[in-house]
Parts: structure tokens; C-alpha cells; sequence
């Protein structure tokens, strides 16, 4: 698909004109076209990336194929639109496509001035950086005089100047727009140090010509909550990609999961009723049928199990849940019920 670039809209409120707004339609638009334009990313590992048969899979993939599963009962009916974090902004807000699932932080300025609206966090992050293990370096407040790689367009460069200014230190930024770009670069030995979230570094150090021989430090300077993004102006649209992704949060703490949900769904837990949809009419109320969280994690998974396929410790990242363990486990993952 060809993309529409249009003049970055970042700060037009600031001068007095307003950002474009969904048409209210957006569900009417995804049926009538049969799939669901899905902006990811370039290329990253265990978020949006294409394995070697050509697929994408990731944590966000899966957040996309969870929204096709509850609009046409169908994971597989959805067209993935590869963006830069310079295009991603705009390639939503012109229409381009229809949800924004591409490692992208929800911050106020963002969710008040691009005609944009969060809907919720799949992926609680911060960011961090990468060193070569041969500079000796253990700690970012030893990162004084570096040159640093990170992307054009993210908040990346905004916390790297916050964090350096508070600790008194200089530094120089070299910024691509593509994050491959960013990668060859440091590889090439064209910076010091590379920089983005934390579990970008961990993504990005495969695409290294020697992974190993780089570490990520200790600290992370910001927060960073990811999540997917819908355009302004269209409440069931945003409803529908919001609960999608609550609803499988919520698979994980009442611990149904893609291999026993047949089971779950015949059994008598009332807040397993309502989630599976044998008991009251919550798909219809936006506009999805009422198996629509079925669907979800039958053919896609629980939070859990996204989790674990794409980024777990059984995967080549081998992260931890950490703050992304649900809520009752002592992390941050908590979605509101359904009822």
C-alpha cells in the first residue's frame, strides 16, 4: 500500500488548528473492506517483526490479530502497514490505517494534541542503554562526552537530553529516522552508545553482528508505557480495540487460556460467563458479537501467552515479566472488568 505522508501535525493545536478526526465509522470501513489496517513497526523482534516465512509476529502483531478476532471472528484478517516512528503519527491520522500497534509511548502530549486517543498498555517499558562491553562502562553516569544513536521522532531524545542535563554531562545525538538505520549505525561504530526502551535494546542487540558483546546498563530513565493507538472521533472504535486487549488481560487472571477455553466457556464462573460471551450482551454493546473475547483468546491467546511466545524468557529476548505481571502477581497488568 502507498503510504500518505502528510505534514507532521505534532503542536497543531498550538497553532490553532485542529487535528483530523475518525468519521465515526471506522468499524463500518474495516467490515466493508474485509481486514484491519494495522501500522507496526519496521522490524522488531518480539513486538513487529516477520519471521522467515514472511509473517509478522510480535506482542503488538498479536494485539492487532486480537481486534480482527473480535470484529470478523478471525485473527488472520488483518494488513499490516510497516512504519517509521517519524510516519506513524500521520499515517493515523489520515486514515492509512485503522489502529497504531507499533511500540509507541502513551504521553500527555501525544494523547492531547495529535487528535489521538491511548488505549490502554500492553507493554509497560523505559528506556535504557546499550554499551559495547569493551568500553568498560557499567553505568550510564559514566556515559559523559558519548555519542548516542537513537531514532528521529520519539521521545527518546527528549529523555536522553532530560537525563544528561540533570547529571551534568555532555554528549553528542546521532539520529536516524529507521531503526534499522540506528542499529547498522552503532554496530558500524558510528556512536558510543545506543538508546532506546529497554526492551527495544534487547530486540535490537539480535540484529547485532556480535550480540554478545554488548550489555544493556542498569538504568532506565523514563517510563514508557506502550500501547495501541485509534484516532479521535470514534468512541466504538476505540471501544472495541481498548477491550480487546482488556479482555485477554483479563483471560490471564482468571486463568482461561487458548487451550481450555472450550472448557472455561461451559463452566459456571459467572465473570467467565460474561467474558466468553454465554452470559449477557457485552459485544453487542460495541458492536461485535457477543463470543468476540472467545474468539480472542481462542485464536490468539491470554495476555500471558502473548507474553511468553513473543518476548518471555523462553524466547531469544528472555525477558521477564517484571512490571508486566499482572496485577495480583504484584505487577501493573490490570484491566477493568467486564460486567
Amino acid at each position: 500500500m502507498k503510504k500518505i505522508i502528510l505534514p507532521v501535525l505534532f503542536g497543531m493545536a498550538a497553532m490553532g488548528v485542529s487535528a483530523p478526526s475518525a468519521s465515526a465509522a471506522t468499524l463500518d470501513d474495516v467490515k466493508a473492506k474485509g481486514f484491519v489496517q494495522c501500522g507496526v513497526s519496521q522490524g522488531l523482534p518480539g513486538f513487529s517483526n516477520t519471521n522467515d516465512a514472511g509473517d509478522w509476529t510480535g506482542i503488538d502483531v498479536d494485539v492487532c490479530r486480537a481486534v480482527a478476532a473480535a470484529v470478523f471472528g478471525d485473527a488472520s484478517l488483518v494488513k499490516y502497514t510497516p512504519l517509521s516512528a517519524k510516519e506513524r503519527f500521520t499515517a493515523l491520522q489520515s486514515g492509512e490505517v485503522d489502529v497504531l500497534s507499533r511500540n509507541t509511548t502513551w504521553t500527555m502530549s501525544r494523547d492531547t494534541s495529535l487528535g489521538l486517543n491511548f488505549t490502554g498498555v500492553n507493554y509497560y517499558d523505559g528506556q535504557g542503554f546499550m554499551v559495547r562491553n569493551s568500553l568498560g562502562v557499567t553505568s550510564a553516569l559514566q556515559l559523559d562526552g558519548a555519542s548516542i544513536c537513537t531514532n528521529t521522532g520519539t521521545t527518546t531524545e527528549l529523555n536522553v537530553a532530560d537525563y544528561f542535563r540533570a547529571n551534568n554531562m555532555d554528549y553528542e545525538v546521532v539520529a536516524f529516522e529507521k531503526a534499522d538505520e540506528v542499529v547498522q549505525a552503532y554496530d558500524s561504530g558510528r556512536c558510543d552508545v545506543y538508546t532506546t526502551d529497554a526492551s527495544g535494546l534487547y530486540a535490537q542487540r539480535l540484529k547485532l553482528t556480535n550480540p554478545g558483546e554488548h550489555s544493556v546498563l542498569p538504568e532506565i530513565i523514563s517510563k514508557e508505557p506502550l500501547g495501541p493507538v485509534v484516532r479521535h472521533g470514534d468512541d466504538q472504535w476505540l471501544d472495541i480495540v481498548k477491550w480487546s486487549l482488556n479482555a485477554m488481560i483479563n483471560a490471564e487472571e482468571m486463568g482461561v487460556t487458548s487451550a481450555n477455553v472450550d472448557d472455561m466457556r461451559n463452566g459456571d464462573n459467572p465473570g467467565i460467563k460474561r467474558l466468553l460471551g454465554t452470559e449477557g450482551a457485552f459485544g453487542e454493546a460495541i458492536g461485535v458479537s457477543n463470543d468476540w473475547a472467545y474468539n480472542i483468546i481462542k485464536q490468539v491467546g491470554n495476555y500471558g501467552e502473548i507474553f511468553e511466545a513473543n518476548v518471555g524468557p523462553d524466547t531469544e529476548l528472555g525477558i521477564s515479566r517484571g512490571v508486566n505481571a499482572l496485577w495480583t502477581n504484584g505487577g501493573l497488568q490490570y484491566a477493568p472488568p467486564i460486567r
